[in-house]
């Protein structure tokens, strides 16, 4: 481990007899009392003894080393990472929401149910979609849920024999694993130079084994599928059905609708389209809409608003089934419908059109130094293929590392594969112009001194807790306790 500004464990703070905190006797019988003794530990658990400034200053100081959209800019391609307003947080921390319990009588919740109303509501208007579930948990689990969603209906026709998904090779990696976890065989095609998908070659693959076509458009590059009339068509006409990944919807907020383009089935990322909470390994939300004609495959249970005006939960016999335990992550859904509301009609448009703006920016600013191996107008992302000067010897590793040391978190390296330096970037639409100016000037200040000083660009960072980890026997032999690190140090 490099020691090198290590900040020390709570472990490596602990002093024999020193507490924190005092337990007043309860009077109740020790565990052992009444416990099997197989149930009881063999000896005591080994927890760190210290007083309660070491402790409050220490998880204090551990709080710096995390990096966030609150303590900078992260610049995150294909996961946008943009700011999350704090009446978000406000709304969602309310006791009137947090206090519910799922299983409460649908009488009692009347508030909370047309907030999942209005929200799905909401998010049927900008995808174009028919209806909205926000039962999935996150974007991965909404992937699977759509294609669940899409072998019902095929299977309720009884067109048992599709059972591959046609898949482009500039794809998210989440879309042939989700195929694959919902037990469909991934087709892949190939794309155009410019990019977008080969129309021609995806011609060829379909037939009467397809049951979908899963893309992302704009897609991982940042480029907008223009032809993506002709594809629905085509998809369409073989009875196959149009998955869109929403991964990538910010820059169409306001300009453009998935069902409009033809998609018959959606997915949203609330946590990158709608400012909720990212990373982490969650909270997230994955709601899933879906065209005219397919409402009753989704999963139960479903809000439905009644004559009267009052809401009810209610389970179709023809649905796909249940993917959550209730209604998803319902938090995150308080927060999204927050931020759609405080942004509006024209603030949620505008958003799409700054994502672009500001993306492109970059793009044009630093393109004679870093490679762009794809010309034109990007969506709210772009990706180049490392730097230009190729000789220094430089990677994308190297940069992304570099920028470190200038207080920016890394954008996305070696993503989308289909180039070998790949560095994706996308500012999103909540980064001001002084801030990406400053960033643009960070980028432009490394690529010179990888030209003119390459070995302080490849050993870096240089004021990081750890500089240059073994990533490999971090993925194979992880060190997640204190004795294994107290053996490795030895």
């Amino acid at each position: 481990m490099n020691r090198q500004l290590y900040s020390p464990l709570i472990f490596e703070l602990s002093q024999p007899g020193r507490r924190g905190c005092r337990i007043p006797d309860n009077h109740l019988p020790l565990a052992d009392d009444f416990l099997a003794a197989n149930l009881l530990r063999g000896e005591a658990v080994n927890l760190p003894e210290v007083d309660e400034p070491t402790l409050v200053r220490h998880y204090n100081n551990q709080s710096t080393n995390n990096f966030g959209v609150d303590s900078g800019f992260y610049p995150l391609g294909s996961c946008t990472m943009k700011y999350n307003p704090k009446i978000n947080e406000e709304m969602a921390a309310d006791r009137r929401f947090a206090a519910l319990h799922p299983c409460q009588p649908d009488s009692t919740v009347q508030g909370a149910l047309e907030l999942y109303y209005d929200l799905q509501s909401a998010l049927s208007e900008i995808g174009g979609m028919a209806e909205f579930t926000l039962n999935p948990y996150a974007g991965a689990h909404g992937e699977l849920t759509g294609l669940m969603i899409i072998r019902a209906y095929h299977n309720s026709r009884g067109d048992l024999k599709r059972t591959r998904v046609i898949i482009p090779d500039s794809a998210h990696g989440t879309n042939p694993a989700s195929a694959a976890v919902a037990g469909l065989e991934v087709v892949s095609v190939k794309s155009y130079p410019d990019g977008t998908v080969d129309v021609e070659a995806l011609a060829e693959l379909l037939d009467d084994t397809i049951a979908a076509v899963m893309m992302t458009n704009p897609n991982t590059l940042g480029i907008f599928e223009h032809n993506i009339p002709r594809i629905a068509k085509l998809v369409h006409d073989a009875g196959a059905l149009l998955y869109y990944d929403g991964a990538n919807l910010n820059p169409m907020l306001g300009v453009a609708r998935p069902g409009d383009m033809g998609f018959d089935v959606m997915h949203i990322n609330l946590h990158k389209t709608f400012s909720t909470p990212h990373g982490g390994g969650g909270p997230g939300a994955g709601p899933v809409g879906v065209r005219k004609g397919l409402e009753q495959f989704l999963p139960n249970p479903r809000v439905e608003k009644l004559a009267d005006g009052s809401f009810r939960r209610v389970d179709n016999p023809e649905s796909m089934g249940r993917i959550s335990s209730s209604l998803g992550n319902y938090a995150v859904a308080i927060r999204a419908l927050s931020y759609i509301l405080t942004m509006g009609c024209d603030g949620l448009a505008a958003a799409g059109r700054l994502a672009i703006l500001n993306a492109n920016y970059i793009k044009e600013r630093l393109k004679d130094l870093y490679l762009l191996p794809i010309e034109g107008i990007c969506m709210h992302e772009f990706v180049f293929d490392g730097l230009r000067d190729k000789s220094t010897g430089v990677t994308t590793l190297n940069v992304a590392k570099r920028l470190l040391d200038h207080g920016y978190h890394a954008p996305t390296i070696y993503f989308p594969l289909l180039f070998h330096e790949s560095l994706m970037i996308e500012p999103t639409e909540t980064e001001s112009l002084n801030i990406i100016d400053n960033f643009i000037d960070v980028m432009r200040n490394i690529a010179i001194e990888a030209s003119n000083d390459p070995e302080t660009v490849k050993s870096a960072p240089h004021n990081t807790p750890i500089s240059h980890p073994d990533d490999t026997a971090a993925a194979l032999k992880p060190v997640v306790t204190f004795d294994q690190l107290q053996r490795n140090d030895s």
